[in-house]
């Protein structure tokens, strides 16, 4: 005689092991909103039918009941793995704030991991030149660098640390400072500790040396009023999590120094005479007149990278070689410096709603560009908002040669901020952090020389060398030089969204497509990263969030987003692991998420529908899902009829 369980079991058998393999799912299922965004075939358009149906669930769960009271040896540990199981994944494909720290760590790890004997081979290459240098004497000088520069950032005093910054470096830090102070917040640091210090690369070049250190850490932080205390701010970042993280530090030197054991910074002395340093804004020896911050006498830190966003090698850039047969010392060292410090004034000028402190460094038209876009948003009582802006990357892309007049430089700039446009007294929204790709053209008279005497220096007089100040005059206010036209240094003359920059730079190569499609596949070294093409960096997750955050500005420009079209950014945020809380986010935001959108129909929509194509091609094919994203983006670019060319049908 068959009993119910032995019926229910009959009929179930077919559907057994698979419902044992879907136990979680159904669990998750189970809680009330719990899973809603679990991800089956059937919610994603995969195949006809509803899923199994519900009385099989019923009876599924009354048979588990039952086995597990006659077998809990055996059941109770499958639904321990089971659960195990789902449980891991959730965390994968849904991960919490903490799982995606804790998969970014990993990746800027895998990222910043080299040999043994790598690092060696960097300290012989040193040792040639310098044979007093000590690896492990630079990590502990580092090591305190670290702790000297988070002690001045939660402090809001830069100084004492200025002398080892870059110029740009230094302008990162003083920017980001009076954008928290406008915001009416500081940064509460505590429980400062440096896990490891250890080189990890070395660029070597006629002009610099580049060292590359990783410096993994952990502290607390947090966000507190600006009006708040020391003492106040210590016990809120003593409220926060300990968190890990990894950064590059890039340090550079002029190659040939010699390094001065018990004579340099650290010591109070000038790195390149010996003599007691006191430090200044000028960041020069009273006694010798060496600008100690150049790179020249002494290592300078020119550039900190998070982990997760370092990239060992770059491209080739176009025309280098016929730019240095005018300028023989031009080296991309101190032009992407240069360009760092022009980002982080540009930033500061649109925060502020001024143009002022670029009068010195940017050409007039540049300057006329901006003070007309921040007047039209003064006089609608609105103004730009950059929130945590970071730059993740500068990368120089390429020349342009003109020896009857100005050559221009085209460089990379990758950022990100929590940007908007707001009321002129009010903070605005919130905002998701938005990834950027901007490229600055700089110019420069045909026949200038770089300075190196002034080396990463950046913000200094061509003529007299002395610092540059943020007044309003357009020449230097000790020696009366002419500034901003170009005559001498690098200067701003534009700065525009990648997919602007690059259509125009299709319209300027029409005759030499071939040639510059040959050079966007270069492939680059990245360390745990599939290679994919130097000019997109397709791998990329900052790309990927900043193509699909405008994807969902793109697709709430015309003030509808039907449900198809949701779906379709949910899948693709699915794809792509971008959160989905982010996404609904630029959608309720609007086109106002970037300073620039695309326009329908136009060479930069191109420009941008050529690059979702590449990123879906990453894997080597396009599957019916991503056709129909592509299809999406397409219609709302205007460009449907351009789709089948770039997807080679």
């Amino acid at each position: 005689m068959r009993t119910a369980s032995n019926r229910s079991l009959a009929r179930l058998a077919p559907w057994l092991l698979p419902g044992l393999v879907l136990l979680v799912p159904l669990l998750a299922l189970a809680r009330g909103g719990g899973g809603e965004h679990y991800s089956s075939p059937s919610s994603d358009d995969d195949g006809g039918g509803g899923g199994i149906p519900f009385w099989l669930l019923l009876e599924f769960f009354e048979l588990l009941v039952r086995l597990t009271i006659r077998y809990p040896q055996v059941m109770l540990p499958l639904i321990g793995i089971c659960v195990a199981g789902w449980f891991f994944y959730r965390r994968n494909v849904h991960p919490t704030g903490a799982t995606k720290r804790a998969f970014q760590q990993r990746e800027a790890e895998q990222r910043t991991t080299v040999s043994s004997r790598d690092v060696q081979g960097w300290v012989n290459a040193l040792r040639l030149k310098d044979p007093q240098f000590e690896l492990q004497a630079l990590l502990d000088k580092t090591r305190k660098l670290f702790l000297e520069l988070q002690d001045a950032w939660f402090k809001r005093d830069m100084s004492p640390v200025r002398p080892f910054l870059s110029d740009a470096t230094y302008q990162r830090f003083d920017v980001q400072l009076q954008l928290m102070a406008a915001q009416g917040v500081r940064d509460a640091i505590t429980d400062i500790q440096v896990l490891d210090v250890q080189l990890i690369g070395l660029d070597q070049s006629q002009w610099f040396d580049t060292v590359h250190l990783r410096v993994r850490a952990r502290m607390r932080d947090a966000d507190v009023a600006a009006s708040a205390s020391e003492a106040e701010a210590i016990t809120a970042a003593k409220r926060a999590p300990l968190e890990a993280f990894t950064e590059v530090w890039s340090f550079v030197r002029k190659p040939g120094v010699q390094t001065r054991v018990g004579e340099d910074l650290f010591q109070g002395k000038c790195p390149n005479c010996g003599a007691p340093y006191k430090g200044g804004a000028a960041n020069r020896c009273e006694y010798c007149g060496a600008i100690v911050n150049s790179g020249n006498y002494d290592w300078t830190l020119s550039e900190i990278t998070q982990g997760i966003e370092h990239v060992r090698h770059h491209a080739q850039v176009d025309h280098l070689l016929e730019a240095r047969e005018a300028d023989p010392a031009l080296n991309l060292e101190i032009l992407e410096d240069r360009t760092s410090l022009l980002f982080w004034k540009w930033i500061d000028a649109q925060s502020r709603g001024t143009t002022q402190a670029l009068h010195k460094v940017a050409s007039a038209d540049a300057i006329g560009r901006l003070d007309e876009e921040l007047g039209s948003l003064s006089r609608q009582g609105r103004r730009k908002v950059f929130l945590e802006c970071a730059v993740g990357g500068v990368i120089t892309r390429s020349f342009e040669v003109d020896p009857q007049g100005f050559d221009k430089a085209h460089v990379e700039v990758r950022w990100s901020a929590r940007m908007g446009m707001g009321p002129l007294d009010e903070r605005p929204p919130s905002l998701p952090t938005v990834p950027q790709r901007w490229v600055f053209t700089l110019l420069r008279k045909h026949g200038a020389r770089t300075n190196t005497d002034n080396g990463m220096s950046t913000n200094r007089c061509p003529q007299c060398n002395a610092p540059l100040t943020d007044s309003a005059a357009i020449t230097c206010d000790y020696c009366g030089t002419s500034l901003g036209s170009g005559e001498r240094d690098w200067v701003l003359a534009s700065a525009d969204p990648f997919e602007s920059w690059d259509a125009r730079e299709q319209r300027r190569f029409a005759g030499a497509t071939a040639r510059r499609t040959a050079k966007r596949r270069q492939p680059i070294e990245v360390p745990g990263l599939v290679q994919g093409p130097v000019d997109d960096v397709i791998a990329d997750p900052q790309e990927r969030q900043r193509l699909l955050y405008m994807m969902a500005a793109l697709a709430s420009a015309d003030g509808t987003v039907d449900s198809a079209e949701r779906k379709l950014l949910e899948l693709c945020a699915r794809r792509w692991s971008v959160p989905w809380s982010n996404v609904e986010m630029a959608l309720n935001t609007g086109p106002q998420l970037f300073t620039r959108l695309v326009q329908r129909g136009t060479p930069e929509a191109e420009v941008f529908l050529r690059n979702l194509v590449e990123m879906a091609l990453v894997d080597g094919r396009i599957d019916r899902k991503e056709r129909r994203m592509l299809e999406f983006a397409a219609g709302h670019l205007g460009l449907v009829d351009k789709l089948p060319g770039m997807l080679g049908g």
